[in-house]
């Protein structure tokens, strides 16, 4: 199963948005890995809510890039706070599986 989830960086007040098949252990690794890299810069971050995307991962990478090419803040808060989305978006996105 892949994953949508978004992290929220209280440090730097931003989000992040990625994919994953394992969520708990990219947490782990954006608050963990020695390497530098965009999320390690603005630790710690928490996890805010996971979207199941299914078993294809280019669904997963389909959403996820849509989702960062809207560059909108606010979109990611709706989706977080569970708003009803219309359009491509709701298609695309099912209904959450934890957000906190």
């Amino acid at each position: 199963m892949f994953y949508i989830y978004f992290l929220y960086s209280p440090s730097s007040n931003i989000y992040y948005v990625g994919y994953t098949n394992n969520y708990l252990k990219r947490l782990s690794e954006h608050n963990g890995s020695e390497k530098n890299t965009f999320t390690s810069k603005h630790r710690p971050w928490i996890l805010k809510a996971v979207f199941e995307c299914g078993y294809e991962e280019s669904l997963a990478i389909t959403i996820e890039k849509f989702i960062k090419k809207q560059k909108s803040r606010v979109l990611i808060e709706k989706i977080i706070d569970g708003m009803q989305l219309i359009g491509s978006l709701a298609q695309l996105v099912r209904v959450p599986f934890l957000r906190d």
